[in-house]
């Protein structure tokens, strides 16, 4: 599905990836969702961007990467992602950056198909670890050591699918999506 073309030196080749295809026309899933790697460095030095595709609510545990930024486009659906302290509502056409020794959190909250864009810069460890907790067919399991040997801490747990929608509906909304303690933020 991937058609690549060398470029300049220094640079890695041109792929285009077909949409919810994996650059490797391999499949990979999380049990709520797949994972299509779209771009991967040759070295881990570029960035990885995946495509996370959700079938059902939930996310990740809260972490935070030594080394990586962590940039999300909200392509499809409705997410909520925490970064440090702040909580913020994503839909369609939303991004934000999670920088990196800043812990955060986030889940699909919507009701049908969910996809996110999400890059992380440098990509680092984190080929390794999407190709290692695939093979479960389940998120990520909270295993300390684990995160901790591709370049993460784990944090806690992840949010409560609870925090859905519902929550969004209880606190108020500034126009950027950002929630804080039930006020306004504007």
């Amino acid at each position: 599905m991937s058609k690549s073309l060398q470029t300049q030196t220094n640079f890695p080749p041109l792929h285009r990836v077909a949409a919810s295809q994996d650059c490797f026309g391999e499949q990979r899933s999380l049990g709520i969702s797949n994972i299509a790697f779209k771009m991967v460095p040759q070295d881990g030095r570029g960035p990885l961007i995946i495509e996370n595709t959700f079938r059902a609510k939930g996310g990740p545990a809260r972490h935070l990467h030594y080394d990586q930024d962590e940039w999300f486009y909200a392509v499809e659906g409705e997410f909520i992602i925490d970064v440090g302290q702040e909580r913020f509502s994503m839909k369609p056409g939303d991004s934000l950056l999670a920088p990196r020794q800043v812990p955060h959190v986030w889940a699909y909250v919507g009701d049908s198909i969910g996809r996110m864009l999400i890059t992380f810069l440098p990509a680092g460890k984190m080929e390794a670890f999407f190709r290692e907790v695939t093979k479960a067919n389940a998120m990520p399991p909270q295993n300390p050591e684990l995160w901790q040997a591709h370049g993460m801490a784990l944090i806690g747990p992840p949010l409560p699918i609870e925090l859905g929608r519902g929550d969004l509906n209880r606190d108020t909304l500034s126009k950027n999506g950002k929630i804080k303690n039930g006020e306004n933020t504007q």
